[in-house]
């Protein structure tokens, strides 16, 4: 099960450290080394968001997760991503920023530094939305009962989390933008900037996380049909639309998984800079390490941990309210990427630890097993 898993993200290893090795000797086999860690690290929460969407995903297109999806996150990402953020920040062509990225690493650090306010505006505001529609959604399982539910009484306000949101942003936009750093500890005022970019991601969760939520609305209420539509299609001889329905639906599912990669492979992007400045040595160590959070999301999703630890998904989302803040922050203020990580790890960690507990608890009581359960508050 593992090495099915993980085998493709093995190979990749392999092959990314020897190409590290023959283009930058051992000092670049190092920083790939580190970088491949500091990505999974970021994003281990990432993986575990990415698998309560995934399993509600058929085998085919878990596959095209693991290939198109790592082709974009990868590639688009890690490597395309950088150059096109300075090609706009710079009002350069995309020839003249790939040659500035390759020949001019310095100045190319500088331009994505300029570049790290829109970036963190844009991305913090999209992991906010998700955020905010978690905790102010009423769920059977509770995980920190006593703060989630007057949350989810309060998420009966139509809005509520755009409202919030948009008060995030503007406060963002009048105190931490006029003082946003850029290369050279030089502070200068990028207020409209943040504000246009913050806008830019709460519009872009709307559409896609919107266009998701619809398809995958209407999934499930074919899924309650099946039976009715089936019977109904051999007496009548019609042919039964719901495979349609759920392509476009686990296809909107899949736009959204790739837009929240984006918006969390923002950190890691512009944390791999206090690493190295080498595009090359960047793309070869967060691609790495973009394949072993896509296994990972798989092995969660075949394994059913998410079933059997259900806080974990709490965790994980309590863990990407906090890199959204810490975005947010970074627009005037820096943040040690060891802090960044850290605070997810101890989040989905603190989540694990709880699931183990309830297991525990139901199974001294002779209960079912813990997918089979409803609601047991933790208590902590």
């Amino acid at each position: 099960m593992v090495l099915k898993t993980f085998g493709w993200s093995f190979a990749v290893t392999a092959i990314g450290l020897a190409a590290a090795v023959l283009y930058g000797g051992w000092t670049g086999f190092g920083i790939v080394a580190i970088l491949s860690i500091l990505e999974i690290s970021l994003s281990f929460d990432n993986a575990v968001v990415n698998a309560g969407i995934l399993k509600k995903m058929n085998a085919f297109w878990q596959k095209i997760f693991l290939t198109v999806g790592v082709l974009i996150a990868v590639f688009g990402m890690r490597l395309v991503f950088p150059v096109v953020i300075v090609a706009i920040s710079a009002s350069l062509g995309p020839i003249e920023a790939v040659e500035l990225a390759l020949n001019d690493k310095p100045r190319y650090q500088e331009l994505v530094t300029d570049a790290h306010a829109s970036i963190a505006a844009f991305g913090g505001m999209f992991l906010l939305m998700i955020f905010l529609d978690f905790i102010f959604e009423d769920r059977d399982i509770k995980w920190l009962a006593w703060l989630e539910r007057p949350l989810a009484k309060l998420g009966k306000v139509d809005m509520l989390s755009v409202c919030i949101a948009m008060i995030v942003l503007l406060v963002s936009a009048l105190w931490l933008a006029p003082q946003s750093v850029q290369h050279g500890g030089a502070h200068v005022d990028k207020s409209e900037t943040v504000l246009l970019a913050g806008i830019g991601g709460l519009i872009t969760y709307l559409i896609v996380g919107g266009l998701s939520g619809f398809f995958e609305n209407k999934l499930e209420e074919d899924e309650e049909r099946e039976h009715e539509a089936e019977e109904e299609a051999k007496r009548t001889g019609k042919k039964n639309t719901g495979v349609l329905m759920a392509g476009k639906a686990a296809f909107f599912m899949f736009l959204y998984l790739e837009v929240l990669d984006a918006s969390f492979s923002f950190d890691g992007v512009i944390g791999a800079f206090a690493v190295t400045n080498d595009i090359v040595l960047m793309a070869l160590g967060l691609g790495i390490g973009a394949m072993y959070v896509r296994s990972l999301t798989v092995y969660l999703v075949r394994q059913g941990t998410l079933d059997d630890y259900v806080y974990l998904e709490h965790g994980a989302h309590y863990a990407i309210g906090a890199l959204a803040a810490i975005l947010l922050i970074t627009i005037r203020f820096e943040i040690n990427e060891f802090i960044t990580g850290l605070s997810g790890v101890i989040l989905i960690a603190w989540s694990f630890w709880s699931s183990v507990r309830r297991n525990k608890r139901i199974e001294a009581e002779g209960g079912k097993k813990p997918s089979e359960q409803a609601e047991v508050p933790s208590g902590v």
